[in-house]
């Protein structure tokens, strides 16, 4: 189970963060409200394994996004799950509302796997330097106009409008190299979840590379179908079951709607 789960433990924050998305479309200002706070339950192959939270605040004229995870109780003795991602977002004239990448960290413990990495943005350069402190090396790679992180990606794609029959792509940076990466825009559907029946569309990411986005099946996401896109659940397929992601709670409706 450690490995079918957590090992794919990577796939937590391909759930939250889906790692995903874009295209260079206008952003609506309407799009959804900020503060927002998701928290998620995640379960292998129906069993509870553990939470994740991801809450987006604003603070001047930068967005600051952080996403969580842990394992729940019975599964720390044996595979212990304490990850912790954080994307910080400049506004700029093409972006004024969701800004683009400059800083971006992540710090993953799980079972004996640890990553403790930060990426820092150079937009006039196209650069973006990277340091590992577990092995104690920087690097400097080439970027383009429209390279995002794990996290920033999939919040600006909640900004697009999405249209059935369609696909997008966008080029993401894993604080390990840059890669090109395809959502198809699949149907709508109507789902259940434990805060409420939603109106959804379903995404599925195209997901390529090793590490963070190592494909191990068909990943499905599924936003309300509205302006405010609000990933409600994921379900992916691992090399044994399933893994799957729903909404149980946070704060991410505007005031006074829901």
């Amino acid at each position: 189970m450690k490995k079918s789960f957590w090992k794919t433990g990577m796939q937590t924050r391909v759930i939250l963060a889906a790692g995903l998305l874009l295209c260079a479309m206008q952003v609506r200002a309407e799009a959804f409200s900020v503060p927002e706070r998701l928290e998620f339950e995640i379960s292998y192959t129906g069993v509870v394994a553990g939470r994740a939270v991801q809450e987006v605040i604003r603070e001047g004229n930068e967005i600051h996004i952080n996403s969580t995870a842990k394992s729940e109780k019975w599964l720390k003795f044996f595979f212990p799950v304490d990850d912790h991602i954080e994307s910080i977002l400049t506004a700029g004239p093409s972006q004024p509302l969701t800004g683009m990448p400059r800083f971006y960290r992540m710090r993953i413990n799980e079972g004996r796997s640890h990553f403790n990495r930060d990426a820092v943005f150079d937009r006039r350069a196209l650069e973006v330097r990277t340091r590992d402190y577990v092995d104690n090396s920087d690097r400097i790679l080439s970027i383009t106009e429209q390279t995002y992180d794990t996290l920033s990606s999939f919040f600006y794609l909640r900004s697009l409008p999405l249209h059935m029959g369609t696909s997008y792509s966008i080029d993401i940076f894993d604080c390990k190299k840059l890669m090109k990466t395809e959502v198809q825009i699949l149907r709508r559907e109507v789902v259940e979840t434990p805060v409420g029946r939603f109106k959804t569309v379903v995404i599925k990411p195209l997901l390529k590379s090793e590490g963070l986005f190592t494909r191990t099946g068909d990943m499905f996401i599924w936003l309300t179908d509205d302006e405010r896109h609000i990933p409600v659940l994921m379900k992916s397929k691992v090399k044994i079951g399933s893994i799957t992601a729903t909404l149980v709670g946070g704060s991410y409706w505007p005031s006074g709607k829901k």
